[in-house]
């Protein structure tokens, strides 16, 4: 079965930043979310390993396999190199996400966070692109592909290598398009070049472009009043050609109505907009914050608890606003119950999980100073 991008939805319902209660994944707000998701025509859901600690998808099966004829919905999930040693781990791992899921097969199968070094080697060490035809023949997967944070040079290389692969799936959105450690405008060029469709992941960059600055805030209103922020992340993402879904991880009711507004009549920016957006991307590449998208790979191995992306958020405000002191409050209430930035002992696990290759190490150091005094 070859993947037909015409026909999978422009909007992509991300299952890693899901509605919380008491510590736990809100099922009955995520049922809400999704019937809504689905009543609107869209019927991708993106999960993974090791999303939610598991969690996600075992919700799959609660809100979508237990609820839904099989036909009404697809899944995409993803293989962690990072949680692999053998080939039985693939396989192991596999058998266990079909269990958690509910599911004979996997719509959209992902090898996850392909970049430079050992994250891609392992998978071609251990025969992940060959197991993963081999599985499509067996129909426990639909279409194979895989997400991806590494360079322009790995992903030619890849792409060289596998043109079996149907679809790949890269961070983009308007502020990282030049970014050099991102490389998003240069990753879209090369799969619209090769007409590979793309699946896309951080649109509103972990919702740092769903709350921007009042400043900017303004500049969109005045252009177009009636549109939210988020929208305008969006639909620069949207109107670009070989897109083929956008993935939004809606954590409430809210955020989903937001984007089911801005994609049941879908219009990409207009030229005013565009316009108003090139000022603001300038205006935003001179403020020197750091690009964590809380995707929260960094956490879970860290050897002293350090809930590394809420103390980058707090940092990002100290940078923008030095004399407030709700960071510090943040800092100090989030550390009650976490590590401290000065506890990092330099391990280095969390720089070698982080898809946007962040300096960690010397990151916490500088959030250490602003607040541990």
């Amino acid at each position: 079965m070859s993947l037909d991008a015409s026909k999978m939805p422009k909007l992509g319902f991300g299952l890693m930043r899901l509605p919380q209660k008491d510590g736990q994944i809100d099922i009955p707000t995520l049922c809400k979310m999704v019937d809504a998701y689905l009543e609107r025509g869209f019927n991708y859901f993106d999960t993974a390993y090791v999303y939610h600690g598991g969690e996600s998808e075992r919700a799959v099966k609660e809100v979508l396999t237990k609820r839904y004829p099989r036909e009404a919905f697809t899944v995409a999930t993803k293989l962690p190199a990072w949680a692999m040693n053998s080939a039985a781990d693939r396989d192991r791992i596999f058998a266990e996400q079909l269990e958690r899921t509910g599911l004979d097969y996997i719509d959209y199968y992902l090898l996850h966070s392909l970049e430079d070094g050992d994250n891609y080697e392992k998978h071609e060490r251990l025969g992940s692109f060959e197991w993963g035809q081999e599985m499509k023949k067996q129909g426990k997967i639909r279409h194979f592909g895989f997400s991806f944070h590494g360079s322009p040079e790995l992903l030619r290389t890849i792409l060289a290598r596998h043109p079996e692969v149907e679809f790949v799936q890269i961070q983009l959105n308007y502020i990282d398009w030049d970014n050099q450690v991102v490389h998003s405008g240069e990753l879209y060029e090369i799969l619209k070049e090769k007409n590979i469709p793309m699946i896309i992941m951080e649109p509103v960059k972990g919702g740092t472009l769903a709350n921007l600055d009042d400043e900017f805030t303004q500049m969109m209103k005045e252009t177009s009043p009636d549109r939210s922020v988020a929208s305008w992340a969006m639909r620069f993402v949207g109107g670009l050609p070989g897109i083929a879904t956008i993935l939004s991880g809606m954590s409430n009711e809210e955020q989903m109505e937001d984007n089911l507004s801005t994609f049941a009549d879908f219009e990409p920016l207009s030229e005013a907009e565009q316009d108003t957006l090139q000022k603001i991307v300038r205006r935003m590449n001179d403020l020197p914050l750091i690009g964590c998208t809380a995707c929260r790979y960094c956490t879970e191995g860290c050897p002293m608890g350090i809930s590394i992306p809420d103390i980058f958020s707090a940092t990002n405000t100290r940078r923008r606003f030095p004399t407030d002191m709700r960071p510090q409050f943040f800092y100090n209430n989030l550390t009650s119950k976490t590590g401290r930035a000065s506890e990092c002992i330099a391990c280095g696990q969390c720089e070698g999980v982080c898809p946007q290759h962040l300096p960690i190490i010397t990151l916490l150091k500088e959030a250490a100073e602003y607040f541990d005094h």
